[in-house]
């Protein structure tokens, strides 16, 4: 027993710098070498699986990025899961950005998951990148009344008159489903209110964590068809399309470093009663 207190006495003495080595490698390491840990998916998660599961071959699926850089590590890992799982069951994807920083986000998408997982899928066939246009809930009020008057050239540049998967698209009802990756203003909560309940087609969303509590109640109303909320989202969904990705990682790691860190509180409170009871022996 002695030996064992002495132990933890040794640890609460430890140099801080070895506690800030050791809480890095316990984050890195399952980034790289993700660890498997059992995954529980909630019902808002499973609801959106199920929204797109049952959609109909072929579906158009507009895509909404309103994210950027400093909400990439929460938001990034739905959207790809999501944009795998759309085009392996064969659907359109149409993206539009409300934010300026959308458009980096959505060509990081592009590189790291269309062109390098699916290169039979085609641009403007398969997949399309409208970009972004200023403007807010203007730009949602434009793509439900006349969206070809709106995006007159997609991101490319290249006339929508001349991409093949633009034939019969004029307006927000031609498309099935819509899925809005929201960190804020503009962002899901306007996509409810000027696109979605007005016309009737279903829509789905992923959130930063933060952001969930002010979009559940719309979840609830039965509006919006479940939310992915943060990483957490984004791992029970890859857990649900069997598709392992950067959020399992960042939960193995996130679990990891939460053990890790709660370790060395006990052994840091365990080590000052230990040495509290030695002092009171001298």
């Amino acid at each position: 027993m002695n030996g064992i207190l002495n132990f933890i006495s040794r640890i609460g003495q430890l140099d801080r710098r070895w506690i800030f080595l050791i809480i890095a490698l316990v984050v890195l390491i399952p980034l790289f070498f993700p660890l498997g840990l059992p995954i529980r998916a909630t019902e808002s998660t499973r609801l959106v699986w199920e929204t797109v599961e049952n959609l109909e071959p072929e579906s158009k699926v507009l895509l909404s990025l309103e994210y950027g850089p400093s909400t990439k590590p929460e938001l990034h890992p739905m959207v790809f899961a999501l944009v795998r799982r759309l085009l392996k069951n064969d659907h359109k994807i149409y993206m539009t950005c409300l934010w300026p920083d959308g458009q980096f986000m959505a060509e990081d998408l592009i590189e790291k998951v269309i062109e390098l997982e699916f290169p039979d899928k085609s641009y403007g066939e398969d997949y399309v990148l409208l970009g972004f246009r200023p403007g807010g809930e203007a730009v949602i009020k434009g793509i439900v009344s006349n969206i070809r008057k709106l995006y007159t050239v997609d991101a490319r540049n290249l006339s929508v008159d001349e991409i093949p998967m633009m034939e019969a698209v004029n307006q927000f009802k031609d498309f099935d489903f819509l899925f809005s990756a929201s960190a804020g203003f503009p962002g899901t909560v306007e996509w409810v209110q000027y696109a979605s309940d007005p016309t009737g087609v279903p829509m789905s969303t992923g959130t930063t964590s933060i952001q969930v509590n002010e979009v559940m109640p719309y979840v609830q109303g039965g509006q919006v068809k479940g939310i992915l909320a943060g990483m957490p989202g984004a791992a029970e969904y890859e857990a649900l399309i069997g598709v392992p990705g950067i959020g399992t990682s960042g939960m193995d790691a996130q679990s990891i470093a939460h053990v890790v860190i709660v370790l060395f509180i006990i052994f840091g409170n365990v080590a000052y009663f230990v040495e509290r009871k030695k002092a009171k022996k001298y």
